[in-house]
Order: C-alpha cells, then sequence, then structure tokens
C-alpha cells in the first residue's frame, strides 16, 4: 500500500511541529520517534512492526559490539546477525516472488506466489540502520545507548520512504545535540516548498505526458513520440524523486537535522560517470563506502577492478527493483562507465561540451527505457521507435496532439532542471522571493486538495 496522498502530510506535519516545539528538549527525540511510527502506520499499519524490529535488532547489536570490543570473535558474529537479519528481511519482502518467478520459469514447476505487499521504505531504512552496526564495529562512531533516540533515527519521518539515505555517521551528534535556530526553521521551510512545487506542480503533470506515451500501442508509436515520451519520464521521475529529497532536507532543517544532499542537477553532466555523482548520491555514496571500498575499489588489477564496478552496478541496479529490467538497467551503467574509465573519458574532456552533454542525455534517456518498462518486449519496441524502426514512421498525429498538450511544462521542466532558476532566485529581492514561495505553496495545496493520488515513484523500490 502507497501513500495516497500528500494531504496527511499537511495535517500532519503542523500538529508534529507545534507538539516538537513545545516540549522539554529532552523529549523531542521521543516525540519524533512516535510521530514517526505513526506517520509510517498510516501508510503501513501493519509492517511498521519490521521497522521496530529492526530497530531493537541494530539497537541489541550495537550493545554488544560496544560491550565486547575487545573479543576477537562476538562484535563479528553480532555484524553478521545484522547483515543477515537486515539483508533477510529486504530479500524477503523485496525478491522473494522474484526468486520464485525465475525457478519456475527455468524448472518449469508452479510454485505459488507468496502474498506479501514491499513495506514502503525497507530498501532505504535497511541500509541505513546496517550503516550504524557496520562504521560501530569499524570503530567510526560511537554506540548509541538510548534506544528512543536510536529509534527516532531508523524512523525519522522526513526521509523515512524516499530517502535521502542517512548513515548514523552523518547525525550522531545532532541526534543528541541539535539546536534548532529561526534561520533554520525559515531555510526549512523555503526547501520544504520548493520540493513541493517539484513534486505536484512538475512532477505529476510531466508524468501525465508520459502515461499518455507509455499507454499508446506499439503499432502507434512514433520516433518523435519514443524520444517525447521518455524525456517526460526522465523529467517526471527527477522532480518526483529530487522533490521528495528537498521536502526531507527541509524538514530535517526545520529540526534541526541537516541531512546530506541527494541531488545535483545531474542532467547538467557530460560523462555517466559525473552524472552517478549528482543523482542519488546518497545511494552512490553508500554503495562506495559498504561495498566498492570493501572489494578494494580502485587500488587493485583492472580486471579486479571492472570486476568490482560490475558487482556495484549489478546489486545498484538490483537493489532498485526485483525485475531483470532493473539487472540490466545497473549494468548498462555498469558497463558505461567502465568503457568511460578505459579511456572514453578521456576522449569526452577533448570534445565540445555540447557534444559531450548530448551523448551524457542519450544514454541516460535510453536507461530509462530500461528502468520505466518492465517486460522485455515493451522494452525492445520502445527502443526501435527510438532508433526509427517503429512501425508508425517518424510522425503522427496523435504525437503532434500529445505534442501540443503538454510542451508547455515539459519545457517547464527542461528549465528547472538546471541551475538557471537557482541563480535568479540569488538576484531576486527578498519581498520577491517571498511572493514566489507564497504562490508555490498556494498553488501546490491548491493541487493536492483538488487531486486525491499524489504517489512518488520511489516508493516502490
Amino acid at each position: 500500500m502507497v501513500f495516497s496522498s500528500l494531504l496527511f502530510l499537511f495535517i500532519f506535519l503542523p500538529i508534529f511541529l507545534m507538539i516538537y516545539y513545545v516540549a522539554p528538549r529532552g523529549l523531542r527525540n521521543f516525540i519524533l520517534f512516535i510521530a514517526s511510527l505513526i506517520f509510517y502506520a498510516w501508510g503501513e499499519p501493519v509492517y511498521v512492526l519490521i521497522m521496530i524490529f529492526s530497530t531493537v535488532l541494530d539497537y541489541t547489536v550495537g550493545r554488544v559490539i560496544d560491550h565486547y570490543r575487545s573479543h576477537s570473535v562476538i562484535p563479528k558474529i553480532a555484524l553478521i546477525v545484522s547483515m543477515v537479519g537486515n539483508l533477510g528481511m529486504l530479500g524477503f519482502f523485496k525478491y522473494a516472488n522474484f526468486f520464485i518467478d525465475n525457478v519456475n520459469n527455468f524448472l518449469n514447476l508452479d510454485i505459488h506466489f507468496l502474498q506479501i505487499a514491499l513495506p514502503i521504505g525497507i530498501s532505504f531504512y535497511t541500509f541505513q540502520t546496517m550503516s550504524y552496526t557496520i562504521d560501530l564495529y569499524r570503530g567510526k562512531i560511537g554506540v548509541q545507548k538510548n534506544i528512543i533516540s536510536f529509534g527516532a533515527y531508523v524512523a525519522m519521518f522526513p526521509q523515512l520512504i524516499a530517502g535521502p539515505i542517512v548513515t548514523y555517521e552523518t547525525v550522531e551528534h545532532e541526534l543528541n545535540h541539535r539546536v534548532e535556530t529561526l534561520d533554520q526553521f525559515s531555510e526549512g521551510i523555503m526547501r520544504f516548498i520548493e520540493g513541493l512545487g517539484k513534486k505536484v506542480l512538475l512532477a505529476n503533470n510531466i508524468g501525465m505526458a508520459w502515461e499518455a506515451v507509455k499507454a499508446m500501442p506499439a503499432s502507434e508509436l512514433t520516433f518523435v513520440g519514443a524520444w517525447f515520451g521518455i524525456i517526460a519520464f526522465a523529467l517526471q521521475l527527477y522532480f518526483d524523486f529530487s522533490g521528495y529529497s528537498d521536502m526531507a532536507i527541509g524538514l530535517g532543517k526545520m529540526m534541526g537535522f541537516k541531512f546530506p544532499e541527494n541531488f545535483n542537477y545531474p542532467y547538467m553532466s557530460e560523462s555517466v560517470t559525473e552524472f552517478w555523482r549528482r543523482w542519488h548520491m546518497t545511494l552512490g555514496s553508500w554503495f562506495r563506502e559498504y561495498l566498492y571500498i570493501p572489494l578494494g575499489g580502485n587500488r587493485v588489477s583492472k580486471p579486479k577492478f571492472y570486476r568490482n564496478l560490475m558487482i556495484v552496478w549489478f546489486l545498484t541496479g538490483f537493489w532498485h527493483g526485483a525485475g531483470w529490467n532493473f539487472i540490466l538497467w545497473g549494468l548498462f551503467f555498469g558497463v558505461l562507465i567502465i568503457i568511460e574509465r578505459a579511456g572514453l573519458l578521456k576522449a569526452l574532456d577533448k570534445m565540445p561540451r555540447f557534444v559531450s552533454h548530448i551523448y551524457l542525455l542519450g544514454v541516460v534517456l535510453i536507461s530509462w527505457v530500461l528502468f520505466a518498462l518492465e517486460e522485455s518486449s515493451h522494452i525492445i519496441v520502445y527502443l526501435k521507435a527510438m532508433f526509427g524502426l517503429g512501425e508508425a514512421g517518424i510522425l503522427s498525429n496523435q504525437t503532434l496532439y500529445q505534442l501540443s498538450n503538454y510542451a508547455v511544462v515539459i519545457l517547464l521542466g527542461m528549465i528547472f532542471a538546471t541551475p538557471i532558476m537557482k541563480k535568479l532566485q540569488m538576484k531576486l529581492k527578498p519581498w520577491m522571493l517571498y511572493i514566489f514561495y507564497v504562490v508555490v505553496m498556494l498553488l501546490s495545496t491548491a493541487y493536492l486538495v483538488d487531486s486525491t493520488f499524489n504517489p512518488f515513484l520511489y516508493f516502490r523500490f
């Protein structure tokens, strides 16, 4: 079950903030923890127990690691328990039916699918709790002896459902010693409104263009229509996910937390390597810190270096979803990054910027076809249309109709996907900025009141 509307957040947030700021500082983690459980239970009334189990598991493992620090074996066993417990839950809920489906196909069996739903945010909070036990084992952080404070970290509702992925090390000090200021609260409100506007004014409307193209029969998908549709999906995904991240970062600031940035205008990149330094940055950092470097990173022979990259990108794809299209999507980026590391990056540096930028946009848009469509037959048909090999030719009246309907919002999306507006905001006078944020807030609220379904795309990952 996914959250059906952002309206609940609008009702929930003012009540929470009022209670949070009225309460003594010593109770704020408790209030944050309870409020986060309520927020999560509103969408997942049963699966909130899984989050509580994960919290208790890693809190207990942390205490064991700390208590037996000088022992040579017990901390390792405790860490293994944490890893098996977290990855086991993630594997069961997210991938069990995927494996059953593949076993049925390969062995011609008829094993029934498990009647389970994917708990919202499990991919995110399992990575967060694992970062705590791993870093504690490494000696990078101190043990958290207060289970309520640890629970507040695990269940923290602003970024609980779709990131950014916040490692314990990032908020270790703020968890118990944060200071809330009026300036920071004001910055948080503005950042929240930016994210809200991205989601409801841009992502939702741009998404209509993608849905219109996606619903077309294969025989009617034109060359122009295919590129128009995947550009719409690329912009929808960006504004949807970065909008959620902005809202989470803004809410964190309101409570005195400084969550890490998750996006940095990724479509401005000029290589795949650069793109992944700008897109979902906290996921990239997590895989780099807890998988790529432990595997040896780039401080190994070239064959092992390439192996490490492919392992990371296979798991990056698999993390996003239980489907072969996601695995193919991850491996696609792995191969591209290997090619760039093998010499293409140097060649791109010598080319005019617009050439390398076109290369990046082209391969990323192709990758989003793998990401957006689950059936291999649909992927093949769509890619054929993108390369001018479709049945419907270059252009059709239906495509022209879609262009006329959605061209303006797509153009706005392209503009807002660049730093142009950010630079413009820096030049505006304060009163102009306030008017801008008030207008965005009013328009977003009006949109939410009129709409009943506003799920975030990354809820299903």
